[in-house]
């Protein structure tokens, strides 16, 4: 007891940071055996993050849309959040634009292989997509982890409690119940973060490898840059002009942070990320528990907008393509509208750059190159698109009242079982 005592002691970041770094070690230390040895770690963490991720969803969703109906208008609380959406998504693309314009990461890497068994991806029609928000079995959704689905059915249920009135008082407090529970499971699960990031990050460093990123490092480099500027000067810009402190948001998010870098999923990272918003940086759970998994369904600013950007420019500078306003206005638009139609969609990163080269009419061959570094240029797009998943919620109820603005200030960065809500 006494050990466990002083485990929860330590701050969950410096625990999940404490992880990370012996993983990168013994990673470089066993090589390509941390594989087959470590990797299991990382696997089982991440399986029970999406264990838990689809009945929070489901339960929270319905609780959320029955607790604000009366309170804020659930329509409005949506259109201004898609908004936000919006907004943040098209600054990115301009900072994905601007940084491949200054470091210009096509140029001098000489004859790139493409990747074995590279196919350009078939992007699904606009009605394809949105007849797919709408689920035909919603226990296949459930049983799926389509969110998108699980959202719509859930929101259904709950504008189904609220007209039902006092029928359905008892079964509105056995969901909240239900919602309690999940967080409850949340908090357990994610005391495993550390040794999840552990073997995670021992099994990328060890079978991955250096010699794979040489070719492509400037690209590299770009997109963290890029990432980097969008995260630090327009999110906390935006931070600022809503009078809160920038700091204090990136110290509560830095555990949604930590877990989309070293897991690469959005989805997996969404229960960390709800209880980030709420728990640490003061965010109404009701408001929160819509936000942000409508968030991890189609806000992707770094998969949908900077690396679509990035690419592009990428394939063009590679090819000695000279790009025209409207080819660059271009880019923006399907970027912007892309990550839209394309929620819910396996593969994100790559449908979208397929999305914005075809609307730009740039080759689609130059993907195949990028595809032999994908998993480490998805940690950082992933880290982004999180933040952002995080970050629009912050804005939202700050603007509608919905954020306690004290618990924002002293931003916890602990997330795990060591403070009951």
């Amino acid at each position: 007891m006494r050990l466990l005592s002083w485990w929860f002691r330590i701050p969950f970041w410096q625990r999940v940071l404490g992880g990370f770094v012996l993983g990168a070690l013994a990673g470089w230390g066993m090589g390509e055996a941390a594989g087959p040895w470590l990797q299991p770690l990382g696997t089982l963490y991440v399986n029970l993050i999406r264990m838990i991720a689809t009945p929070l969803v489901f339960f929270a969703v319905i609780h959320a849309v029955s607790a604000l109906h009366g309170q804020k208008s659930v329509a409005a609380l949506g259109g201004k959040t898609f908004l936000w959406f919006a907004v943040t998504a098209a600054l990115a693309v301009g900072v994905g634009l601007g940084t491949a314009a200054l470091l210009r990461p096509g140029l001098g890497v000489g004859t790139l292989m493409m990747a074995e068994g590279y196919k350009p991806r078939e992007v699904p029609g606009a009605i394809q997509v949105l007849l797919g928000v709408v689920p035909t079995n919603p226990f296949a959704a459930l049983a799926e982890g389509k969110i998108l689905q699980v959202i719509f059915f859930a929101g259904l249920l709950g504008f189904a409690l609220v007209k039902l009135g006092e029928k359905t008082a008892r079964l509105r407090s056995l969901v909240g119940e239900a919602s309690e529970a999940m967080i409850q499971v949340t908090r357990f699960v994610l005391e495993l973060t550390p040794l999840g990031t552990f073997g995670l990050i021992a099994a990328l460093v060890g079978t991955y490898g250096f010699e794979r990123l040489l070719p492509l490092g400037r690209f590299v480099l770009a997109l963290y840059v890029a990432c980097a500027l969008h995260i630090v000067f327009v999110y906390g810009g935006l931070l600022l002009a809503h009078g809160l402190n920038p700091l204090r948001f990136f110290r509560g998010a830095a555990p949604g942070m930590q877990v989309a870098f070293v897991s690469s999923s959005s989805f997996a990272s969404m229960p960390v990320a709800l209880r980030s918003v709420t728990h640490n940086l003061g965010v109404n759970r009701d408001y929160a528990a819509f936000a942000v998994p409508l968030g991890a369904s189609i806000k992707m600013d770094g998969c949908g907008a900077i690396y679509p950007a990035l690419a592009s420019l990428f394939v063009a500078q590679y090819f000695g393509l000279e790009l025209s306003a409207s080819q660059y206005f271009i880019i923006l638009l399907a970027s912007v509208l892309g990550s839209f139609g394309t929620a819910g969609v396996p593969g994100t990163a790559v449908v979208m750059a397929t999305v914005v080269l075809s609307s730009a009419g740039l080759p689609l061959e130059g993907l195949g190159y990028l595809l032999a570094i994908d998993r480490i240029l998805d940690m950082m797009r992933t880290l982004t698109n999180v933040t952002g998943q995080m970050l629009v919620p912050v804005l939202v109820a700050r603007e509608e009242g919905l954020l306690d603005v004290a618990v924002y200030d002293r931003a916890s960065s602990n997330v795990g079982v060591e403070e009951p809500s």
